[in-house]
């Protein structure tokens, strides 16, 4: 089995080292390379990846909307999310899905089951494409108590129109949230603050926060930010960014394959990749 990744810049994507980790636990023959593609010319290189022989393919930045272009079909939740970041290729059809939102949410209730009730009170930090892919699959999922906040409010409001439910989430200011921060039960990063070589950034602070709280923070690099850091000396239940990294990817696997796997002992081997061991 031909697996891949496009996007640009790629060299450094863990993507290889996980997909070929799944394939091993899957006893299933195959590869996983990476095609950094150019912008500028990406139609062409569509057609020349069509020769590739791949079976599917995750899409990075800066090709997740712009791959839509090229499907012969696309998930509801991705078309909800306005992006795709895994495509399955089958009869030489290619379906688009994304897998960040429900990666996240499959990680969380593994981690933290008790926190994945409808009436838990949640915040998402930020109004990117992981931010929409989070915030739908939540909202999907049951979850009716969802503040965002972020440094514009007019990207909560493109993020939040497309969504049958949006008139249930509150748009608040990044100051707002940083005063309210001891209201929730679930607060969500999904910005690149915090991570390397900025890992001495941090979105808001956590100050007021609630003993017990689940704090989770996208950014994988480094494994514990400078937010997770302030949560866990506050009593704060943590959410690491290689957790949803992980079973995205294993989600993206199983749309491939059909195969399911146990995710644990790979964690800690991710980890372990992480820090460099």
């Amino acid at each position: 089995m031909k697996l891949g990744l496009i996007g640009n810049p790629i060299k450094h994507s863990l993507s290889p080292w996980i997909h070929n980790q799944l394939l091993k636990q899957a006893n299933i023959p195959g590869e996983y390379n990476l095609y950094e593609l150019e912008p500028g010319s990406f139609a062409a290189q569509m057609e020349l990846l069509k020769k590739e022989g791949l079976a599917g393919f995750n899409v990075t930045v800066p090709f997740k909307q712009k791959i839509m272009m090229e499907l012969d079909a696309v998930d509801e939740q991705a078309k909800l999310i306005g992006a795709v970041n895994t495509v399955k290729i089958e009869n030489g059809q290619w379906k688009g899905f994304n897998t960040d939102g429900k990666g996240f949410l499959n990680s969380l209730r593994v981690k933290y089951p008790d926190i994945c009730n409808a009436d838990r009170k949640v915040l998402i930090l930020g109004a990117g494409g992981a931010a929409k892919g989070i915030f739908h699959t939540l909202v999907h999922a049951g979850f009716e108590n969802i503040d965002i906040a972020n440094r514009t409010t007019d990207r909560v409001k493109e993020m939040t129109k497309s969504n049958d439910t949006s008139d249930g989430a509150g748009i608040i200011t990044l100051a707002d949230a940083e005063q309210r921060v001891a209201d929730y039960d679930l607060i969500i990063q999904t910005t690149t603050v915090g991570m390397k070589p900025h890992e001495e950034q941090q979105i808001i602070s956590l100050d007021n926060i609630r003993e017990g709280t689940v704090v989770s923070d996208i950014v994988y690099q480094p494994l514990m930010t400078a937010f997770l850091k302030e949560a866990a000396e506050s009593g704060a239940r943590i959410h690491q960014g290689h957790e949803m990294l992980l079973y995205q990817a294993v989600y993206a696997f199983e749309i491939w394959t059909g195969t399911s796997l146990d995710e644990h002992g790979l964690l800690e081997a991710l980890e372990a990749q992480l820090k460099g061991a």
